[in-house]
């Protein structure tokens, strides 16, 4: 299935899948973030906010909060989500902005769906080109040379007399400047009636840009004041220099 198919067929179910996220801590932990590097502007972007769940809390915070993203139905039910809030279906790797931004984030790793080095580089200078002075923009990363080719994150649930099972994983050949992020779902009927149906599954492969942070550093030192912080949305701990995920914040110059 194509990557666009299972997010469009599957967009009503994506906060099923992301529910154990705990997306106020991490709205909670980068609003602070922008309070101790950023200019105390109140203009937000979110870039890929799928469903708008980071969008609704930096609103509740007090930002004139937007987002972007490829999928439609996502963008839709963000509408719902956020009526008050802008949404436009746009890349990241080539947007525009009406006004200038003082805070751009992007959760969940999704900075990697820009694809490879050169799509990567593209997202940072369109951020870099949309940000007020002193803007902030905020990410979280995978440090391609530490992924485990056989770690996987699963959970289960269960919705409308169905259990769903959710898993993902990252996968880096070890060369190159692509990864991939590999996603299953399934979903199996609870019931045991002649009329349920057997077990659903969806699955697919996205190309994911790819680096280790001392390349990322190389990619964004050019535009912006660069902190990697330990992945950590309840302590500020600047990254200890081993573990393989970290928060970036970037302070335009």
């Amino acid at each position: 299935m194509s990557t666009n198919a299972l997010y469009t067929d599957l967009s009503h179910y994506y906060d099923l899948m992301c529910r154990d996220i705990d997306y106020h801590a991490q709205s909670q932990s980068v609003a602070r973030l922008h309070q101790l590097f950023g200019n105390q502007g109140k203009q937000h972007l979110d870039l890929a906010c799928g469903t708008g769940p980071h969008v609704r809390h930096f609103i509740d915070f007090g930002y004139q909060s937007s987002g972007l993203d490829l999928n439609q139905p996502m963008l839709d039910l963000a509408n719902i989500r956020c009526p008050e809030a802008e949404f436009s279906r746009q890349d990241m790797t080539n947007f525009t902005v009406e006004q200038r931004l003082d805070l751009i984030t992007c959760f969940l790793y999704s900075i990697h769906y820009s694809g490879h080095r050169q799509g990567l580089l593209a997202c940072i200078k369109q951020v870099h080109a949309a940000l007020n002075c002193g803007g902030m923009f905020c990410f979280n990363s995978v440090d391609k040379n530490k992924i485990n080719n056989d770690s996987f994150i699963r959970h289960r649930t269960e919705f409308e007399q169905h259990q769903f099972e959710f898993e993902s994983s990252w996968h880096y050949r070890g060369e190159g400047d692509t990864q991939a992020l590999n996603l299953r779902i399934s979903r199996t009927p609870l019931t045991t009636s002649p009329m349920s149906l057997a077990t659903e599954m969806w699955q697919d492969e996205h190309p994911m840009a790819a680096t280790n942070f001392s390349e990322l550093e190389q990619l964004l030192q050019p535009y912006f004041e660069v902190h990697l912080f330990e992945h950590d949305f309840e302590r500020i701990i600047p990254w200890d220099g081993h573990s393989g995920n970290a928060l970036v914040v970037c302070i335009k110059r």
